[in-house]
């Protein structure tokens, strides 16, 4: 089977990772891809947060936690190490779909590396806030930008689920 539709065939969600960082070139190229995702007219409306940093990470957890509703401790992003978080342009009206594609190419190219993936929500609550206004103007992103989602990126600490069956109904030809 050709390797690309192998992966877009076997990437499955990791909700639990160990506490190895990622590798620095398999991060870079991981983030590369995403930014080679279509985008609407190729205005390329996303921006990719890349958040290694320990203190920032758990952070940003927290509040997603709290966002969430989930109880004190619980960890939104599985214990992976890294956090890609996506935004895009508002103005862009194709927006939503540019920052989905970049998931999907991020979420795709760490599996292809051996890095496991989960997508996490609730990036568009966080970055309305306070919270992540103060990263992007930490950062001098100015604009206005919508959360996406995360990228939680980390080594799967067990195995992954196998993929269910695909329903039978999921294509109409014509």
């Amino acid at each position: 089977m050709n390797e690309t539709l192998k992966v877009l065939e076997t990437r499955r969600s990791c909700r639990n990772f160990k506490p190895d960082m990622v590798k620095a070139d398999d991060l870079k190229a991981i983030i590369k891809a995403g930014t080679y995702a279509a985008t609407g007219m190729g205005k390329q409306s996303p921006i990719i947060i890349a958040v290694t940093d320990r203190k920032l990470r758990d952070e940003i957890s927290e509040e997603n936690r709290k966002i969430g509703g989930w109880n004190k401790g619980f960890d939104p992003f599985y214990g992976a190490p890294v956090i890609l978080i996506v935004l895009a342009k508002k103005e862009v009206p194709t927006y939503v779909y540019d920052g989905a594609l970049v998931m999907g190419n991020l979420m795709n190219a760490a599996e292809s590396l051996g890095v496991a993936s989960i997508w996490i929500h609730r990036a568009k609550e966080e970055f309305e806030s306070d919270f992540g206004k103060s990263i992007l103007k930490k950062l001098g992103i100015e604009g206005d930008y919508e959360g996406i989602g995360h990228c939680a990126l980390g080594y799967a600490a067990e195995p992954l689920k196998e993929p269910v069956p695909r329903k039978a109904d999921y294509v109409y030809f014509i």
